[in-house]
């Protein structure tokens, strides 16, 4: 089964008492491991106790552990624009979507949560068969007032890639049309190159950095309008040091090019779960994040099932599967009611092992048998 790895937990035997389950966990587009060179950077960076803002020497030593730290991520990300560093993505999200200078918001229908707390009165662009519909876009694009539009680069419950790297068709309607593109990069930054936008987001806990950080990546200040505080004035609070350095520590370890599991083998995992089930396509697909639905049982009892046996799954994005409704982004994608319901969320990491696809495959074919 490979490496295995423990948690502890309460089961009763005669009496209740702890004893390591071993747990293959396939949650990555959830939250991923720290790296080991992202937590050696994070034991490094409190050492660094000074705010970077004091005019004092060690205030002065942090600043410039934190300018290395930001030139470093542009580097790895091969991003010659601004960046900011945020709590997170929910943070970036909510500053490039509520910072823009624009009048409108458009987000896609099947953005994470986070997108729609950000602009709650944005108006929403319909998917049709796994792409932003083109149509809708050019219409929204028309209307009075400058936009800014948040589209996902790979949908965090499907793995459906609607920002490909580089270009694209919603890229060039943005920017013809004198709008802003925001690209939510949570689940390809640190796996795949960039798409064009001139706003991109990124977490570092789903690349192997630690949680509670992430960036806004800005084409231009211009874009943007201040705020206050640090970060160039545009995002208020003390810079979380020790985080930064393990983010630009997690983008330098490499991409998913170095996983332990090629994009053939994740693609096989793909056929032998489709063998004993349903994996959802709605578009091109990247090959680290899976939707598939089982043939009769429900998520949850899925869920439950799959737990029990020692594997870690969801049904979603981490932030809304604990409501156990139906899944809004799933129903964006045109997905029948009856087959969302059955669908559970299967995603890879740097620390996935063959052995882990392979067992949970087998582990996957005998409960839907």
């Amino acid at each position: 089964m490979g490496k295995v790895r423990y948690i502890e937990t309460l089961r009763p035997k005669t009496t209740s008492q702890a004893r390591a389950v071993p747990i293959i966990y396939l949650d990555h587009a959830a939250t991923t491991p720290m790296l080991a060179p992202a937590r050696e950077a994070w034991l490094e960076g409190a050492a660094i106790w000074a705010n970077p803002s004091s005019p004092h020497a060690p205030g002065r030593a942090a600043r410039a552990a934190l300018e290395d730290a930001r030139a470093r991520v542009k580097t790895a990300l091969g991003w010659e624009g601004e960046v900011l560093f945020t709590s997170g993505a929910s943070e970036a999200l909510a500053i490039g979507l509520g910072r823009a200078k624009a009048q409108r918001r458009l987000v896609s229908a099947v953005e994470h949560d986070a997108v729609f707390r950000a602009a709650p009165d944005a108006e929403v662009l319909p998917v049709v068969e796994g792409e932003v519909d083109l149509r809708a876009l050019v219409d929204a694009l028309a209307q009075p007032g400058r936009a800014v539009a948040a589209v996902q680069s790979i949908n965090s419950e499907t793995g459906t890639v609607l920002l490909p790297c580089g270009t694209s068709p919603v890229a060039a309607q943005v920017r013809e049309a004198g709008g802003l593109l925001l690209a939510d990069c949570s689940q390809s930054a640190g796996k795949a190159p960039l798409p064009d936008a001139d706003l991109i987001v990124v977490s570092a806990h789903k690349l192997g950095g630690p949680v509670g950080i992430g960036a806004l990546l800005v084409r231009d200040f211009a874009m943007l309008e201040p705020s206050g505080g640090q970060e160039r004035g545009y995002r208020a609070g003390t810079e979380n040091l020790p985080a930064v350095l393990a983010f630009a520590a997690a983008l330098e370890a490499g991409g998913i090019e170095n996983w332990a599991t090629s994009a053939e083998q994740r693609l096989g995992f793909r056929s032998r779960l489709q063998a004993h089930g349903e994996v959802l396509q709605p578009g091109v697909q990247c090959s680290h994040i899976f939707a598939v639905a089982a043939p009769k049982m429900s998520a949850t009892a899925m869920l439950i099932r799959m737990d029990g046996l020692g594997f870690a799954i969801s049904a979603g994005s981490a932030c809304s599967s604990g409501t156990l409704k139906q899944s809004r982004v799933l129903q964006g994608f045109g997905i029948d009611a009856d087959l969302a319901k059955r669908t559970v969320r299967v995603s890879m990491g740097w620390s996935t092992t063959p052995q882990d696809l392979d067992a949970f495959a087998d582990a996957w074919a005998k409960v839907n048998a």
